[in-house]
């Protein structure tokens, strides 16, 4: 087996694989959700050391089948509820193996001219769809890209940030003066490691108060932070506004940051990593409300909520100046004739990474075997999912939901009769420790105001109707054995 896989091997094999994937979304319900392994049970049950000789393909695929798939948790199975979806439709699927089986990599126009302008169009037809404003076009000021996540989307424009208020001295100099990041309490944690990864440190994370009800930042009390940190010497760099927060999707009011922002000609960001790709819906475009008008950049990922298998994150920009000047070095084996004019994107000045796959290929086969038309239809079957739930669980008295829930997202949590909060808590844990223990479903939880509750994500590409309702009973179902053994 030391000879290379001639084409035809890898066709045989190829079908092999593909057949194989396809059985296993076709059977995909018989699977406990969750993997139920113990800690260390797939690597023992894998050699200790590589094989001296090759072994035929058959025996990798026999071994994913028999070790690794008991330790595989199904994010695409329809009873699938935790975190957000991470959807894997076929047409992205199909994507990912053309961009691997191209072995493009897209560093610059010039290594493979298709792969950054089909970049360019993507981008482009994903900003139509959700209405974004047309300076985040890239034949504007601004621009995307795709990045391999949310997480790196949010470093990248904390460095444009910081580029754009220390005017450019951070990207020559380093950190020499007290720069700040505003967040909120709800807030996903990439902010504050992109803090540390870009020298703020987390002592430079400022935490904005969030309206108690709604969970979305208070702008009021952000104008306050930002008139403290200045008079104590401080250079406020960026604030971070999120639509559909991984807590609970509470919205922050973008358009009363972006004024305050504004005042200060300070850097707003506005992650919608996972609610931003609902607005290819119009009725949900008013997650969109001030992006236009006050957003430096924006980013959101279809590898949540968007039948695009991960990775595949998308970043504009309203100004590509502030993030090319923080993020480009040109080093002379990367000198070439393109480049030097001018006249093309490279976007390795748009990452922090020099190598990048070529990740519009997913995107690209899901818009068009989907069209806009299919996307929206998958949008709105699982926000109406949610509503549905929702309804059910409000008109249980033993529970109680939080509101608002205008997604694909509901959290609630049962009422505990006669415990204490710190009890009701460890029951509330105790009864999702049941949930996933049970093959069937798999979710995961969050605090609100101190409190416990379960989330029910919506939205993954197999779930349906009767999915849902099977989850709302084994909840119900769990409650009622558990609440027997409580005191």
């Amino acid at each position: 087996m030391s000879d290379h896989m001639s084409p035809e091997e890898f066709r045989r094999h190829g079908k092999q694989v593909v057949d194989w994937i396809a059985d296993y979304l076709a059977g995909i319900e018989s699977y406990p959700v969750m993997s139920q392994v113990k800690p260390g049970e797939i690597r023992s049950a894998l050699p200790s050391g590589p094989p001296e000789r090759g072994e035929p393909f058959e025996a990798v695929l026999s071994d994913l089948g028999r070790i690794l798939l008991p330790g595989i948790t199904h994010w695409q199975h329809p009873g699938f509820f935790a975190y957000f979806p991470s959807n894997a439709s076929g047409p992205a699927v199909l994507g990912d193996l053309l961009s691997s089986g191209l072995g493009v990599q897209g560093m610059l126009w010039v290594a493979s001219p298709a792969c950054t302008e089909l970049e360019t169009v993507v981008v482009d037809w994903l900003a139509e769809l959700l209405d974004l404003p047309e300076h985040f076009r890239t034949n504007a000021k601004g621009g995307g890209v795709i990045q391999d996540s949310a997480s790196s989307a949010c470093l990248v424009a904390l460095l444009a940030a910081l580029h754009r208020a220390s005017d450019g001295q951070v990207t020559s100099d380093g950190i020499k003066r007290r720069y700040t990041l505003y967040v909120s309490s709800q807030t996903h944690s990439s902010l504050e490691k992109a803090a540390r990864i870009a020298g703020l440190g987390t002592s430079g994370v400022r935490v904005v108060d969030v309206d108690p009800r709604t969970l979305a930042m208070d702008p009021g009390h952000l104008r306050t932070l930002l008139a403290q940190d200045e008079a104590a010497g401080a250079v406020p760099a960026m604030v971070c506004a999120t639509v559909g927060t991984t807590s609970t999707t509470a919205v922050d009011p973008v358009r009363e940051i972006g004024e305050v922002c504004r005042e200060r000609g300070l850097w707003l960001h506005v992650d919608a990593a996972y609610a931003g790709v609902a607005a290819v819906c119009p009725e949900f475009r008013w997650l969109n409300d001030g992006v236009a008008e006050y957003a430096d950049s924006y980013s959101t990922d279809p590898h949540k909520w968007l039948l695009t298998n991960f990775d595949c994150a998308v970043l504009w920009t309203a100004d590509r100046a502030p993030l090319l000047g923080a993020l480009s070095i040109l080093p002379e084996y990367l000198r070439n004739p393109a480049t030097s004019a001018g006249s093309v994107v490279d976007y390795r000045n748009w990452q922090v990474p020099l190598g990048r796959r070529f990740r519009a290929l997913k995107l690209w086969s899901v818009i068009r075997w989907y069209g806009a038309e299919g996307l929206r239809a998958h949008i709105r079957k699982g926000v109406g999912l949610a509503q549905e739930l929702a309804s059910w669980i409000s008109a249980d008295p033993g529970f109680e939901v939080h509101e608002p829930h205008p997604l694909g997202l509901v959290c609630f949590r049962p009422e505990w009769p006669g415990l204490a909060a710190a009890e009701a808590d460890a029951a509330t844990m105790r009864l999702l420790q049941l949930l996933n223990a049970s093959g069937s479903v798999y979710m995961t939880h969050a605090r609100i105001a101190g409190r416990v509750v379960l989330r029910l994500a919506i939205g993954g590409a197999a779930t349906e109707r009767r999915h849902v309702e099977q989850a709302w009973e084994q909840i119900r179902w769990e409650l009622a054995a558990l609440s027997t053994t409580l005191p």
